[in-house]
């Protein structure tokens, strides 16, 4: 495996406040929760931190705001040794924020701001297209905006270099372009079936099958259950995950992609990619927030 495979990042980024409860509130109920905890998120940078901590070279490019939770960030990037030439500061605009509810059983119930993430504009990626055309792999979410993806994913395309979507928080219906510009889709099981069109609990192997009419390869993830490697004309890979205490699952399948991404583009070998992204996926589970404190 290279040292450093490099990646390029799309890097949401989210100050999350999360509160553990012993049952989620039913709408105008009122619930007294355990400690709260501040710490940062966002799906994106949770994506970056992850695969600088599998042993890739990162570049970002992310908005944030002229303001605490923004300068934290820059701090919080440049500890983890992340390359943010191509983070922009949007004055006027908050930061991004997350409320995170985790009960008992360390699901979680997730509502987000973008603020500053809606600000990240494809004009703001014309610097980056060296990082781009350098990369192994480009990576992005949805919670920056799909102009700029298309835009880091066209750059990706013309030089040759792998994207992967992660398609949260899921949307009704993807646009063309973004879809033709994607090579591997991750999305988690309530998010596959809705871009498939099926109802939530369909069978992920029907949904899947169905995605490889539009994407090359889908992986999808089931939570306690592993994953599923989709690719046309090869036959389903399922990775099982291994047996953990589940505290907080936030952040989980951030850690999936993260782990996924480095090994894909590290070795080209789907299945050690798809180990390695449900191992990190399974430990993110152990311990509170979505990035780990390092010990």
């Amino acid at each position: 495996m290279s040292p450093a495979p490099r990646l390029f990042v799309l890097a949401s980024y989210m100050r999350d406040v999360s509160i553990t409860v012993d049952r989620f509130p039913v709408p105008g109920e009122t619930r007294t929760g355990d400690d709260g905890l501040e710490a940062p998120g966002g799906k994106g940078s949770n994506q970056a931190i992850q695969a600088a901590r599998c042993g890739a070279s990162v570049a970002i490019a992310a908005a944030v705001g002229d303001d605490a939770a923004g300068r934290a960030a820059l701090a919080l990037w440049a500890a983890e040794g992340i390359d943010t030439a191509g983070v922009v500061t949007r004055p006027g605009h908050a930061t991004g924020l997350a409320v995170i509810l985790v009960d008992r059983a360390g699901e979680n119930q997730i509502v987000i701001a973008p603020g500053a993430n809606r600000q990240l504009q494809p004009a703001d990626l014309i610097p980056m297209h060296r990082a781009i055309a350098g990369a192994r792999l480009v990576l992005a979410q949805l919670e920056t905006p799909i102009a700029s993806t298309v835009a880091a994913f066209s750059q990706a395309r013309a030089s040759g270099v792998t994207t992967l979507l992660n398609a949260a928080p899921v949307m009704a219906e993807l646009p063309e372009p973004l879809c033709a510009l994607t090579d591997i889709l991750v999305v988690n099981e309530l998010e596959a079936a809705a871009l498939a069109g099926r109802e939530p609990d369909s069978d992920p192997h029907t949904v899947g099958q169905r995605l490889l009419a539009r994407f090359e390869r889908v992986v999808i993830t089931l939570g306690e259950r592993g994953a599923l490697l989709f690719q046309r004309g090869e036959a389903t890979l399922h990775c099982p995950a291994p047996a953990v205490t589940v505290i907080d699952s936030t952040g989980a399948g951030d850690a999936f992609v993260g782990a996924f991404a480095t090994h894909w583009a590290a070795t080209g070998d789907a299945g050690a990619a798809l180990a390695r992204g449900v191992s990190a996926g399974s430990l993110a589970c152990t311990t509170r927030g979505a990035v780990p404190v390092r010990g």
